[in-house]
């Protein structure tokens, strides 16, 4: 069915949602959904690729479930996805995807509870982060190149000298305990965000190395540890924010990654409020992938984060190295 026909079922919404495309599907549309975003050409197995597959229909068999003729399994169109094995409705987890594919700043796991009624917030937590697996975009399909921002920014709480029981004045910076965040940006285009277990040029140098096309052009504040994590890339340009600069006479400037950061933080301090460490790399993934599609409406936004979520499944005691 043709993609449209998804985006004009919404006569009922509450007139505070029109223009949304906040998706009230039922069960049987919100799984044609899916099927038509996951399968465009059609269903195939999804144990051995074949495309010589049947619906099994009739009352002993479930909605939505299919066989194989040549491997002779059965498989839904959530297998091999973040959706496999959830006792959640499919419509649940397409109105979830469409709220954090389209809440700016992001959604907390017990907002997401709220707004569809989900008996835990347990169930939310592992839910928003199914989610953020799907917005994953590594490995990166195309290099960041052109014009590269890059820039570091330290999120988590301050650890102020009252919580220790001393005086001491919280550190800011590199002398800080939050945990390190670099970004980068392609001035216009898309970003690439990771946390790093220190910020020296040594570590710079290797993740730029992953995302960014050597005949780039580096933009950067004066931080030392940029000259040599940068020595290979076509062009450095140094903005000396000390001196309050904030563009250089060549016209380039920062201001897009620090951009990305503002709403980074924005939606750490004003909607999740504290982050844990070892999930940092999920809601940056999250971050980079609206920011990333911040251009195309909210509904193809949203079409982007199902399809993102093939092939990957993520385990409530799932270690965090293996997501």
């Amino acid at each position: 069915m043709p993609a449209k026909s998804y985006q004009n079922r919404h006569t009922d919404q509450q007139k505070s949602q029109q223009g949304q495309g906040i998706p009230n599907f039922t069960e049987d549309q919100a799984r044609e959904y899916i099927e038509h975003m996951m399968w465009p050409q059609g269903p195939f197995c999804r144990h051995c690729g074949s495309v010589n597959v049947y619906r099994m229909e009739g009352k002993s068999f479930r909605p939505g479930l299919l066989r194989c003729r040549d491997c002779d399994n059965q498989f839904t169109v959530t297998v091999g996805t973040v959706m496999e094995d959830s006792h959640l409705p499919l419509s649940t987890w397409v109105r979830a995807i469409h709220l954090m594919s389209t809440s700016k700043k992001g959604m907390s796991a017990l907002q997401l509870q709220r707004n569809l009624g989900l008996g835990s917030y347990k169930t939310a937590w592992h839910l928003s982060h199914r989610i953020r697996l799907a917005m994953k975009c590594e490995p990166m399909q195309k290099q960041l190149k052109g014009e590269v921002q890059a820039d570091e920014t330290y999120v988590g709480a301050s650890r102020r000298g009252k919580y220790r029981g001393d005086k001491a004045p919280s550190k800011r910076g590199r002398g800080t305990s939050k945990q390190p965040v670099v970004v980068l940006v392609e001035t216009n285009g898309k970003s690439h965000a990771f946390p790093v277990q220190s910020v020296d040029g040594a570590t710079i140098k290797a993740e730029m190395e992953k995302c960014v096309d050597p005949s780039s052009t580096i933009v950067t504040d004066e931080l030392k540890i940029y000259p040599k994590a940068v020595a290979d890339f076509a062009d450095h340009q140094t903005v000396c924010h000390a001196a309050e600069e904030y563009v250089n006479r060549g016209g380039f400037h920062t201001n897009t990654a620090e951009s990305w950061f503002a709403l980074f933080k924005r939606g750490v301090h004003g909607t999740f409020h504290h982050i844990s460490k070892k999930h940092t790399s999920r809601y940056c993934n999250e971050f980079s992938f609206r920011w990333d599609g911040r251009k195309i409406s909210d509904t193809e936004r949203r079409d982007l984060a199902v399809k993102g979520a093939e092939g990957k499944r993520l385990f409530l005691y799932q270690p965090v190295g293996q997501a």
